[in-house]
């Protein structure tokens, strides 16, 4: 079913009507304009009763809460009863101050429906401003943002090819984790039996895959003529599980078991399904596949993973850094994604390539505490016009925060050693994605 959210304006009617209908025209057009699914009352709800008979029978996957006027909290109530989605409490800002009457008395209206959803136990977003003002429209947007983001995970399925590394037991995930925290459901396989498919190939079965690879990835002619056709294998194979499959994000082993079973490193194959839609780790990182995902839902753009390699404080800079496995679309302009060998086992193809300037990123993770729960980490910056930093592909994060003090804090919290990074700035979505989920935030 498509994202719908409800726009529920509460209030009583002995206040200034005329300014509170002022309020609710304008505060329509703007959520239209955020997204045209929205479920909008034809009127003012200034009673319990009204309130009930436009909530009846409806499934919404938000709710704004406004007071249009003060309201007492028996009219979020109402709400809470019967629906258990997000919920944004939106307060309107007095319009007049002229030393008479309240127009509104939205404020005191919000502590009230405030009470009440700390009554409940409910998370909850909430704004305070106007429907004309920038604050207000960046908080509704990424509010709705998120919803979509907690609704779309329901309906995701997060593949595993094979097991993590020995020492990277922290990208591995339980199904029933995943499920119960995200909603998403996790499919595994073993890497054995995506390379066994591959080795089932003729060339005439893999020539539509390497003449695709040909057009993303240059001088795949420089490596190796049986590596190639090896890789074209895997990218058959992948495309075919991920397509019978339904797959949206997707990690997978890759060392020694690709090199020594296969003889063919699956780095490139990775980096092509990212440029397809589907999120893809390496390493088996489960965790940083479903970070990637969530990235690239909500920017639009495949994220970046790696490991931070490099920082310079004088620059105020961190270096991502992966073998070789990042979407070829982020490649600079002046280079492209070329083919290479792996940096340690000197076997092709991989990607080769720094990646193109971004005016903003944000370094995001699924980790977790000592104690097995979740967190975020979040960490906002630039991407600086850079090349290639190391064998691999590699991103460099001009960190708003300096880059010192993220480095430092986050060893001393003991994050994960793999990131995602986004193409744009999401730390208000993903903010209010963990205030959903119930997960903590943790901003460097």
């Amino acid at each position: 079913m498509a994202f719908e959210f409800m726009y529920i304006p509460i209030g009583v009617p002995t206040y200034h009507l005329e300014s509170a209908q002022k309020e609710f025209d304008k505060s329509v057009a703007l959520l239209k304009e955020i997204d045209e699914n929205v479920i909008i009352p034809d009127e003012l709800l200034l009673s319990i009763d009204k309130v009930n008979t436009f909530t009846d029978g409806k499934n919404p996957d938000l709710v704004i809460v406004q007071n249009i006027t003060f309201a007492n909290g028996a009219y979020i109530a109402e709400v809470l009863r019967k629906y258990d989605c997000p919920v944004l409490l939106w307060t309107l800002r007095e319009p007049v101050i002229d030393g008479t009457r309240l127009r509104l008395n939205s404020l005191t209206g919000a502590y009230s429906a405030a009470n009440m959803l700390h009554a409940f136990g409910r998370p909850y977003e909430y704004i305070f401003g106007s429907p004309d003002e920038d604050r207000v429209k960046a908080k509704v947007a990424s509010t709705v943002a998120a919803a979509k983001v907690k609704k779309d995970l329901r309906s995701l399925n997060v593949a595993q090819v094979g097991h993590t590394p020995q020492g990277f037991g922290f990208g591995r995930a339980l199904d029933a984790e995943v499920m119960t925290t995200f909603g998403a459901n996790v499919v595994s396989i073993e890497a054995r039996e995506l390379i066994d498919k591959a080795k089932t190939y003729s060339e005439d079965d893999i020539a539509a895959y390497l003449a695709d690879a040909k057009t993303r990835i240059h001088a795949l002619d420089s490596i190796k003529e049986n590596n190639v056709l090896d890789f074209a294998r895997l990218y058959r194979a992948y495309d075919e599980f991920v397509k019978e499959n339904r797959i949206g994000a997707l990690s997978s082993r890759c060392w020694p078991d690709f090199f020594t079973a296969f003889g063919t490193p699956v780095c490139s194959v990775l980096g092509i399904l990212n440029d397809l839609g589907v999120a893809s780790a390496c390493e088996a990182d489960t965790f940083g596949a479903l970070s990637m995902y969530i990235c690239s839902y909500l920017t639009g753009k495949s994220a970046f993973f790696g490991d931070p390699v490099s920082m310079d404080e004088n620059e105020n800079t961190v270096t991502m850094w992966h073998c070789g496995m990042a979407a070829c679309s982020l490649a600079r302009e002046d280079t492209g994604a070329c083919a290479g060998l792996h940096c340690n086992r000197k076997i092709g193809p991989t990607l080769e390539f720094g990646c193109k300037a971004e005016p903003r990123v944000t370094i995001f993770r699924i980790g977790k505490k000592a104690d097995g729960t979740f967190r975020f980490f979040i960490a906002t910056g630039e991407a600086p016009d850079k090349p290639q930093q190391f064998y691999g592909t590699s991103l460099v994060v001009k960190t708003d925060s300096p880059s010192f003090d993220v480095v430092n804090d986050s060893i001393k919290a003991g994050w994960e050693p793999h990131f995602a990074v986004a193409m744009g700035d999401i730390a208000e979505e993903l903010s209010a994605l963990a205030n959903m989920l119930g997960i903590e935030v943790e901003k460097y």
